[in-house]
């Protein structure tokens, strides 16, 4: 039996019949057949309410049925894929484990062939790029022992190919790291690497750059700064610096640097004439900054000052570098040297003031960076005890007028007088130069700066 879904009949009511005139009529609109297939589809379907209920928990029963069936679809659907992923992750992770033992297995072999007499040059330059930029290589390759022969290497061979790939193969290792910096030391690679440069055998260019570059790295270290400066090394260093390639130069100039921080290797230094030659090497604007680095470090020690002030043209080397307006880090360090040594030296002060510091001073206590205007105004304070100095006078005893006390008087009323006009004519230069520097740059007429400088002339003190 075909079931009914949806009942639209009307209810049945049951009229009662009118009077006989008017059944006739009713007759012919509502005929018997019509009135049975109306009775037998209200019972079919819309007869009972009880029927309706159960047709739509029926439907409710699909409904939640399909739903459920859509649910537990996406979650066999997910579990393939968490398990997917899972067994991605255990992959990655055997694969990453292999690689490792074959890294492993490989710097063994390595190590191995730096024993080899007939292996170890090819090992010592695999060594080299295993350590280039790999830093667990590093770690695993000193404590695998490949230090020790590596060491043995520098002047255990004729060969030069030998040396050079142990040189550079040490270098690679002592990158980053202080524990194999101090292994390569404490093995004797200093003192060995000393040997090939000795003044009687003849200069070889490769390897020389080759130890310049290790004692760079080794004299980052600081518990080895004394056994590089008290080995000798400073020396060679000093005369690389003198010649060779450009690299040769920057890298002795930065080993010099780091070794010049250790107070007791100034003196080992200045048994060189490495003060001399950075000085005249200042106008270098490429390596003028570390230049000064280094004299910063030499002038803190009394000897240090005092070869830098017996030096020729030093000081007016120094104050030139206080006008390089386009070089900050220049300024300071210069404006830093020439502050100790006019802390510390009379003589200092007097050399200054010779070479026309006053003007460079004032001009940075008014345009200068904040580090620069503290200096340059302690080393005033500091030339002005000079000044004082000059105007002492031994007083002659016995001898009390009212003249005399009057000339006393006039006399230091012109002093002040004096200073007061040279402090102007300071400051108007200072303002001067510097309006010509920012009328340059601009790129205005030269009629503006005749205009700016009658306005300096207008201001008074």
């Amino acid at each position: 039996m075909a079931k009914c879904h949806r009942n639209n009949v009307d209810p049945l009511i049951l009229h009662r019949i009118p009077s006989a005139t008017s059944s006739s009529t009713s007759f012919n609109s509502f005929s018997r057949s019509t009135f049975r297939r109306l009775i037998l589809d209200a019972i079919s379907c819309g007869g009972s309410s009880r029927h309706q209920r159960e047709l739509q928990q029926e439907e409710d029963k699909t409904t939640s049925g399909s739903k459920s069936e859509t649910i537990g679809g996406d979650d066999l659907a997910a579990k393939p894929e968490k398990l997917c992923d899972l067994l991605n992750l255990t992959k990655m992770e055997t694969v990453l484990e292999k690689k490792k033992e074959e890294t492993l297995e490989t710097l063994k072999r390595v190590v191995m062939d730096l024993q080899a007499e007939e292996k170890k040059v090819t090992a010592a330059s695999e060594v080299r790029l295993l350590a280039k930029d790999d830093t667990d290589a590093r770690v695993t390759l000193a404590m695998l022992g490949a230090i020790p022969p590596l060491v043995s290497m520098i002047d255990g061979s004729q060969n030069e190919d030998a040396r050079i790939a142990s040189l550079y193969a040490l270098l690679n290792l002592g990158i980053g790291n202080d524990v194999n910096k101090e292994a390569i030391v404490r093995a004797g690679a200093v003192h060995k690497m000393l040997k090939l440069i000795e003044p009687s055998k003849p200069p070889n260019q490769a390897i020389s750059e080759a130890i310049v570059a290790n004692f760079l790295g080794l004299s980052a270290l600081d518990s080895n700064k004394p056994i590089i400066g008290s080995s000798g090394a400073i020396t060679f260093i000093v005369n690389t610096l003198k010649s060779f390639s450009l690299q040769a130069r920057e890298d002795a100039l930065r080993a010099l640097y780091n070794l010049s921080i250790h107070p007791p290797n100034i003196s080992f230094i200045l048994e060189t004439d490495l003060v001399p030659f950075l000085l005249n090497t200042l106008g270098d604007m490429e390596v003028s900054e570390r230049i000064l680095s280094v004299l910063t470090n030499v002038v803190s020690v009394s000897e240090g000052r005092k070869a830098v002030g017996e030096a020729a043209e030093a000081i007016p080397i120094l104050v030139d570098v206080l006008n390089w307006n386009d070089s900050e880090k220049c300024q300071e360090k210069a404006v830093y040297i020439l502050m100790l040594m006019a802390h510390k030296g009379y003589g200092d002060r007097r050399a200054m003031i010779e070479a026309g510091i006053e003007s460079s001073l004032l001009e940075l206590t008014l345009v200068g960076s904040p580090l620069v205007q503290r200096r340059a105004s302690r080393i005033l304070e500091s030339l002005r005890a000079v000044d004082k100095g000059k105007q002492v006078s031994a007083p002659i005893y016995g001898i009390t007028s009212s003249s005399s006390s009057l000339s006393r008087e006039r006399n230091r009323e012109i002093r002040m007088s004096d200073e007061r006009r040279a402090v102007k004519e300071l400051v108007q230069q200072s303002l001067q130069s510097n309006m010509k520097r920012i009328v340059k740059r601009a790129h205005f007429t030269q009629d503006f700066v005749t205009s700016s400088q009658h306005f300096t002339k207008s201001l008074t003190f």
